[in-house]
């Protein structure tokens, strides 16, 4: 048996896209690991955009220039829609399926043949071939005790005229909430503090289940069967997703967090019927009226789309007035990106220019909302959840620099004091 010349490092994981990537990553990297790979990085790609895919690529290059000796792998929503791109790179050393990358076995089968690693299937992943999400926890090492993100729901029945994802992700399927809470449980139970629910399109949570359960039924249960979880959080919410349950739990529930990100997309209703949105206008304001008023200090983000096809200066101006008057503080906005195979890229186009400047205007806005908002706290206290590097999370999702003795993963009150470099600075009075 040969010896190794040099030891050997643990797998690395790169990361893009949204937060159910993240949350994959940490379990595609304890699998890696379990499987005793050694000496490879895996990234984990996004579809969402154009400039996502061409970053992945311009990453793979760069990592092979910088680590000659280490092995590529590649998965996600991009590998999964277009297989062949990245098999046909020379860097890449193999390619795994969306719906395998959390499963054991795709890294054991790699690490099988680790001196040669050959990919699994590339064939393109069909409505019919999808398998349910498993049904066993996956709880990766703790490097940190933050927060911890639990999928609950993957994949997409919606069709929007824009989005590329479907073909990456399949169809919706969600996980038991028995198993959501057992989850929980289990992250609780290592010491976090703070949890974010997360999937695709959490608001189709339970169409695919027995009895039918909704989002909000699924989130009561979790803050029932985990009375000892201090904070809990939902990821990115389509606005026509909102059930009676989970409009209960906003009211009446202090541990769900007062934020909310809603898919918005758009502020027009013309545009909204060419994207297939299920909401309109009128329905995201009074999702916001409705929500201050049983919750006075919620706070919103939204992903904004500027320069869908078609879209005239009164449509996009329609987006801006509906940003602005709903208050939304912390804006996710997305230049039109044509993706191949959808049909808002079959639609007469924007130009390239004015999609830049409209999306210019956009986060330009949020960056003043977001001031704004940072500025209101000056003066209070609040509750701050400890992350790395002396920052902190407000409930309302706000970044305070923190000055005081206070341990990474501890929930402390705070009293924001003063600005600093546009951070608002704040003092720990307690650990809670």
């Amino acid at each position: 048996m040969r010896m190794p010349t040099k030891s050997k490092s643990h797998p690395e994981v790169l990361t893009f896209g949204c937060r159910l990537n993240i949350a994959e990553s940490e379990i595609i990297r304890r699998e890696a690991e379990e499987a005793g790979l050694h000496d490879v990085v895996i990234v984990n790609t996004c579809a969402v955009t154009a400039e996502a895919e061409r970053q992945a690529g311009q990453a793979i290059r760069r990592l092979k220039r910088e680590k000659p000796d280490v092995k590529i792998i590649v998965t996600g929503c991009s590998s999964q829609i277009d297989p062949q791109k990245y098999a046909s790179m020379a860097e890449v050393a193999a390619v795994i399926n969306n719906d395998q990358k959390t499963q054991p076995e795709s890294y054991d089968k790699l690490a099988g043949h680790s001196s040669s690693i050959s990919s699994p299937s590339r064939g393109g992943l069909g409505r019919g071939e999808l398998r349910n999400i498993s049904d066993s926890s996956h709880i990766p090492s703790l490097s940190a005790m933050q927060r911890e993100f639990v999928e609950v729901q993957n994949g997409c029945d919606n069709a929007c005229t824009f989005c590329i994802i479907p073909f990456g992700r399949g169809a919706s399927r969600s996980v038991s909430f028995e198993n959501v809470a057992k989850q929980v449980r289990a992250y609780v139970d290592q010491g976090f503090n703070e949890i974010v629910l997360t999937g695709v399109d959490i608001a189709s949570y339970g169409r695919d289940l027995p009895g039918v359960p909704t989002l909000g039924f699924m989130t009561r249960h979790v803050l029932t069967h985990v009375p000892d979880l201090r904070r809990l959080r939902l990821s990115s919410l389509d606005p026509a997703g909102m059930d009676e349950d989970l409009w209960e739990l906003i009211a009446e529930e202090p541990r769900l967090m007062p934020h909310l990100h809603l898919s918005v997309q758009s502020g027009d209703d013309m545009i909204l019927k060419r994207m297939k949105r299920r909401h309109s206008n009128a329905d995201v304001l009074s999702l916001v009226e409705r929500a201050r008023r049983l919750r006075p200090d919620i706070v919103f983000g939204a992903d904004v789309i500027a320069g869908f096809p078609t879209e005239t200066d009164a449509m996009f101006q329609n987006t801006y007035n509906l940003v602005k008057e709903c208050g939304l503080t912390w804006l996710h906005v997305f230049q039109y990106s044509a993706r191949k195979g959808t049909p808002a890229a079959r639609m007469p186009q924007v130009h390239g220019s004015v999609r830049k400047e409209r999306a210019d205007l956009l986060r330009a806005y949020g960056e003043e909302a977001s001031a704004r908002y940072y500025k209101s706290l000056l003066g209070t206290t609040t509750s701050v959840l400890v992350e790395n590097h002396g920052i902190g999370c407000t409930p309302q999702f706000a970044k305070l620099k923190l000055k005081g003795e206070a341990h990474i993963g501890d929930i402390v009150d705070a009293r924001c004091v003063k600005m600093e470099n546009d951070m608002v600075v704040a003092e720990v009075i307690k650990t809670l």
